[in-house]
């Protein structure tokens, strides 16, 4: 095997380390922000007890996961019900591998032992990236609804139901709202997308053109992370806890931590896609300041998430299936049409 191939998979593997190990820590820290932030949104204090402020509450919380009983109720199909909580994690981090976190080079080619490293701020930069958000997302659907449907629970079972009929349908005006970004910047390659809304000092952004589908995109990428108002899988007052409900201990925490992976990698994406990514004024300059455009973009997506929780009630199952098929598919459909006029007008 060529030694220049090994290790550029050893520097990817170390990559892909990286990467996972930081989304697990921020789906740590989401947990313990996101309580705060809904005590604060309700008027109380949030978890205060454990540490300056709360700040250490995630570790209770991780320990209390880790000592749990591991219980397998007799009545479940064993192999599909241990391997669901996995499926539906790992499709979440698997989304992140094309979001450019920064202008590339962002570490410039350096040998060791006579072999050339290059470390790329992204793990995989492909010509198809869109598609792959799009492919990779869907699949963690399956996680979801084989625990509901090997827990051999009725609730589990109508939790696993909503779940594929709600994600199904909500995929489909989120890539028709997509139509318009990818006909714009004539690519499906996340880092030419955030190259062309690298003029006009950063700004070019494809919120300020696409705001109709940036609208769609982030009211489907809730549905899809399955946070409220679209919590409907997992209902209490209805479902007990739906697919998880027979779930607990470490298995129950794989699903909690898929949400929240989900819900920072749809905000990476969505920050990717239409608030320009890594750029910014002076970006180009200073490749650090990209990453910290980035960061603050998607924290700020982060808390807008946190705020539809506290302020937006549930709706009724009906009524979220009604939303998807008569009003956000035609529009995002509409967007699409209109988009590829104007910009057949212009461009042709």
């Amino acid at each position: 095997m060529d030694p220049q191939l090994v290790t550029d998979l050893v520097v990817h593997t170390i990559l892909i380390v990286i990467v996972a190990t930081l989304l697990m820590g921020g789906f740590a820290a989401m947990t313990v922000v996101e309580r705060k932030l809904l005590g604060r949104f309700t008027l109380r204090y949030g978890p205060n007890r454990v540490g300056k402020f709360g700040t250490l509450q995630v570790i209770a919380d991780m320990f209390k996961m880790f000592f749990k009983e591991e219980v397998v109720p007799d009545h479940v199909d064993r192999a599909i019900y241990l391997m669901a909580p996995g499926m539906a994690l790992v499709p979440a981090m698997l989304a992140f591998a094309v979001v450019p976190i920064a202008q590339a080079p962002f570490v410039l080619p350096f040998e060791v032992f006579g072999y050339t490293i290059t470390v790329n701020p992204w793990i995989a930069d492909i010509n198809v990236g869109v598609l792959y958000i799009l492919a990779i997302g869907s699949l963690g659907t399956y996680g979801v609804v084989l625990g509901g449907w090997s827990s051999n629970n009725k609730y589990s079972l109508l939790g696993g139901l909503r779940t594929s009929a709600q994600m199904l349908s909500y995929e489909l005006p989120m890539g028709v709202a997509l139509l318009g970004v990818i006909m714009l910047a004539g690519s499906l390659q996340l880092t030419q997308i955030v190259d062309f809304q690298n003029a006009w000092l950063g700004l070019r952004w494809f919120i300020l053109f696409q705001p109709i589908a940036f609208i769609i995109f982030y009211i489907c990428s809730l549905a899809e992370a399955g946070r409220a108002p679209f919590d409907l899988p997992e209902t209490e007052n209805e479902l007990i806890a739906g697919f998880a409900t027979e779930y607990g201990a470490m298995k129950f925490g794989l699903f909690f931590g898929a949400e929240y992976i989900h819900m920072i990698v749809v905000s990476f994406i969505m920050a990717t896609l239409f608030l320009g990514g890594w750029s910014g004024p002076f970006a180009t300059q200073v490749p650090l300041l990209g990453i910290v455009y980035l960061l603050l973009k998607v924290g700020f997506i982060l808390f807008t998430m946190i705020w539809v929780r506290a302020s937006t009630p549930r709706v009724r199952f009906d009524k979220l299936m009604k939303f998807n098929w008569k009003f956000l598919l035609p529009l995002s459909i509409a967007n699409a049409a209109v988009t590829a006029l104007v910009a057949g007008v212009i461009f042709f």
